[in-house]
C-alpha cells in the first residue's frame, strides 16, 4: 500500500507545473517521494530547463530552454507531444503558444509566425521566439508527453525596461482597469507587473501615488516613509490595496516600456510651439510627436538627456534629465514633468519620434 501512495504522489507532483516554484517549502517532500518512486518503476523521461528565467528586451529574439531526458536505451518517440503554453498571473488559466507532434506543427494567436521549436536534437523541445513584444512578458510551460508519461517545466521571460507612473490630462485616479490598459498602450507601454515594480523599488523608484497593476490590484512603491505615504513609521517597501474592482475602482497606472527601434530626438526650432505646431512640426519632419514611454525608454534605457520642456503626444510637456545639474533637475535622474499646459496658448519644444526604416 506504501508503494503505491508514493507513486501517486510523484505523479501528482510531475503534473503539477513546477510545484518547487510555487511552493517552496516542499522541496524535502518532493525530492524524497521521486527517489523513492524512481526505485518502484523509474519515469521513462524528464524535461529540464538550462536556465529557469531568460531576459532580453523589445524586438530582440530568444530562446526558451526545455530539453528531453530520456533513459538511454529508448529511441526518440513519434508521438511525443510537445506544448508550450503561457501562464497567467495566477497560474488559474493558460494561453496556446506552440504545439508539436512529429511533422504536426502549430502556432497560436499573436504567436503566429514568431515561434517554432529549436530542434537541434529530438530531445531539444526549446522555443525560439523573434520579434519579442511588451505582451510577451511571462511564464511559459514546457510540456512533454509521451504516451502515460508527461513531465513539465516552467521559464520566466523577462524584459529590459522601465517602469513609469502615469495619469493622463483628466487628473489623479481616473482610469479603471480597463482605462488604465488603454492609457498605457496609448503611451508605448504596458501595465505594469508586481515583480517589474518591484524592480523599479529596487533600483530606487519613491512614488506616493497609488497605480494599478497587470494582476488587477493596486500598489505604490515607497523608498522613503512619510506622513502621506502610509505613515513616517513604516518601513520601505511596496503599499498594497489588494485587488480592486476593476470597473468601479479608479487609481493612477504603472505603465511599462522597453526598448525602441525608433529615433527619439528633440526637434530644433526657431521658435515656441503650440501642441497643434508641434505636432505638425514632428510630421513636416518625416517623424511623429513622442509618446511618454518613449521618452522614458530614451532616457533609462539610451541614458537620453536634454534641459529642454517639450510637447509629448498626450499634450503633456516633460523633459527628461539622466545627469542632474543645476537648474535641470539638481537633486536626481529623472523624467521632469511640467503638467498639461493649455495647448493652444502655451509655448514649448516637442520631442518627437521617427521609426527605422
Amino acid at each position: 500500500m506504501i508503494p503505491v501512495l508514493i507513486c501517486a504522489l510523484v505523479s501528482l507532483s510531475v503534473a503539477e507545473t513546477n510545484l518547487d516554484i510555487l511552493y517552496p517549502e516542499l522541496d524535502i517532500l518532493v525530492a524524497i517521494t521521486i527517489n523513492l518512486c524512481f526505485a518502484e518503476n523509474g519515469p521513462k523521461f524528464n524535461v529540464m530547463p538550462e536556465q529557469a528565467k531568460v531576459v532580453t528586451r523589445r524586438g530582440g529574439n530568444v530562446t526558451l530552454p526545455c530539453l528531453i531526458q530520456r533513459e538511454q536505451q529508448l529511441p526518440p518517440s513519434r508521438k511525443m507531444r510537445i506544448k508550450w503554453t503561457k501562464l497567467t498571473s495566477d497560474y488559474l488559466k493558460e494561453v496556446d503558444v506552440f504545439v508539436a507532434m512529429g511533422y504536426h506543427k502549430r502556432s497560436y494567436g499573436t504567436f503566429q509566425g514568431r515561434v517554432q521549436l529549436q530542434g537541434t536534437s529530438p530531445m531539444d523541445a526549446s522555443l525560439v521566439m523573434t520579434d519579442v513584444t511588451l505582451d510577451d512578458y511571462g511564464r511559459y510551460k514546457c510540456e512533454v508527453i509521451d504516451g502515460l508519461e508527461d513531465d513539465t517545466v516552467v521559464v520566466s521571460l523577462e524584459l529590459e525596461g522601465v517602469v513609469f507612473p502615469y495619469f493622463p490630462r483628466l487628473g489623479r485616479y481616473n482610469l479603471n482597469f480597463y482605462d488604465a490598459e488603454r492609457a498605457c498602450q496609448d503611451q508605448d507601454a504596458v501595465v505594469a507587473s508586481f515583480d517589474q515594480l518591484y524592480e523599479a523599488w529596487r533600483g530606487g523608484m519613491d512614488w506616493c501615488n497609488a497605480g494599478w497593476l497587470s494582476d488587477g490590484s493596486v500598489q505604490y512603491p515607497i523608498t522613503t516613509p512619510r506622513e502621506p505615504c502610509g505613515g513616517r513609521n513604516t518601513v520601505p517597501g511596496i503599499r498594497n490595496y489588494g485587488l480592486r474592482d476593476k470597473d468601479k475602482s479608479h487609481y493612477d497606472v504603472f505603465c511599462f516600456t522597453s526598448f525602441h527601434k525608433g529615433k527619439f530626438y528633440y526637434l530644433i526650432q526657431s521658435s515656441k510651439l503650440t501642441y497643434d505646431e508641434a505636432v505638425r512640426a514632428c510630421q513636416k519632419d518625416g517623424a511623429q510627436i513622442a509618446k511618454v514611454g518613449q521618452m522614458f525608454a530614451a532616457w533609462k534605457l539610451n541614458k537620453y538627456d536634454r534641459c529642454d520642456a517639450g510637447w509629448l503626444a498626450d499634450a503633456s510637456v516633460r523633459y527628461p534629465i539622466y545627469h542632474p545639474r543645476r537648474r535641470c533637475s539638481p537633486t536626481e535622474a529623472a523624467v521632469r514633468f511640467n503638467g498639461f499646459p493649455d495647448k493652444k496658448h502655451k509655448l514649448y519644444g516637442v520631442y518627437c519620434y521617427k521609426e527605422n526604416n
